[in-house]
């Protein structure tokens, strides 16, 4: 049965290897957008622009947060460009977007559609708002998917990842709401990267969407290569929809999550309790003794709120993707 979802984006080039992805291999209610990459004037612009290219226009698309909760926005022109779609040339999208805000959106949406999951693959704001204005959508949602945070190290920041860094008070509301989430950090998505070959293979397609397809990876590889020094574009967002769509291609281990919020150096970490797990292999092994009051080296820490992504199998994502774009015109 394919599962229903909504995708909450900043496009953002992985964004929008998210949606091509999400939109054939789930049951896709709407698009809603958010601050992030670049304002939500140009992501909501570049969802538009996706839509049309990819005949995909029968999706709603909804506006949502322009800003973080309480923070200033922050945006990633050095890897997306200016219009967080640098590279392709689109023509104006003429599809129209809903006059319902994004988080009134996701909150129908959940009265109406039974089984539905969010993916989040931008910064928190959506979700959260959503959560603060609807007390009772934890009972609606059976798992949130999202892009954002790392098991390790930061990209933004040593310690915190783009998405969590943008609105770390956001990410707090929606790793304490108490829905089951899938946590997909740099730690794996960095290991899944366009490369030359890969994007030589989507060109060779042939096809009018692949084309736009490669010319945003080339210049996504770009700008990712110069910030990150990856080779190729890391292939983010659309790994949110594959734990979904294909949850073999990863691997999980259940963890605490706690969002830094007042740190001078670490704001926006997701600090990811493995104390119950092997810190090589990070696969969690059982408490050799129950804890004792009072010993931290013994204690457990606090219950597991996520499932924190640990290992990715890169050829099975790639066969996914691969065999996705060939769908489209």
């Amino acid at each position: 049965m394919t599962i229903p979802a909504i995708i909450d984006c900043d496009p953002g080039h992985d964004d929008v290897m998210a949606i091509l992805l999400a939109a054939r291999t789930l049951d896709l209610r709407a698009i809603t957008t958010v601050h992030g990459n670049t304002s939500l004037a140009n992501t909501t612009q570049n969802a538009r622009k996706t839509v049309e290219f990819a005949e995909l226009t029968d999706i709603p698309i909804a506006a949502g947060m322009p800003r973080p909760l309480v923070r200033e926005a922050h945006y990633a022109p050095e890897v997306h460009g200016e219009s967080g779609l640098d590279g392709p040339t689109l023509p104006s999208p003429t599809v129209a977007v809903l006059d319902q805000h994004a988080v009134d959106l996701i909150i129908e949406r959940s009265k109406d559609v039974a089984n539905l999951h969010l993916m989040p693959v931008g910064p928190l704001t959506n979700i959260a708002s959503a959560l603060i204005k609807d007390p009772t959508l934890p009972d609606r949602i059976p798992q949130i998917s999202l892009m954002g945070g790392s098991l390790t190290f930061g990209n933004v920041t040593p310690a915190a990842e783009f998405n969590i860094w943008c609105d770390p008070d956001a990410a707090h509301v929606v790793f304490s709401s108490g829905i089951p989430i899938k946590m997909i950090g740099l730690n794996v998505t960095r290991q899944v990267l366009a490369t030359r070959d890969r994007r030589d293979q989507i060109r060779s397609m042939g096809r009018a969407t692949t084309t736009h397809v490669a010319d945003m990876l080339e210049f996504y590889a770009h700008g990712e290569g110069q910030y990150s020094g990856l080779d190729g574009g890391a292939m983010h967002d659309p790994l949110a929809v594959a734990a979904l769509a294909a949850p073999d291609i990863l691997t999980f281990e259940p963890m605490h999550v706690a969002i830094e919020l007042t740190g001078t150096h670490t704001a926006g970490m997701t600090l990811c309790d493995g104390r119950r797990t092997d810190p090589v292999t990070f696969r969690s092994y059982p408490m050799v003794a129950p804890p004792v009051e009072g010993d931290g080296m013994n204690e457990a820490g606090p219950a597991a709120n996520a499932e924190v992504a640990v290992g990715v199998d890169v050829e099975r994502f790639w066969d996914l993707f691969m065999d996705t774009l060939a769908t489209y015109p």
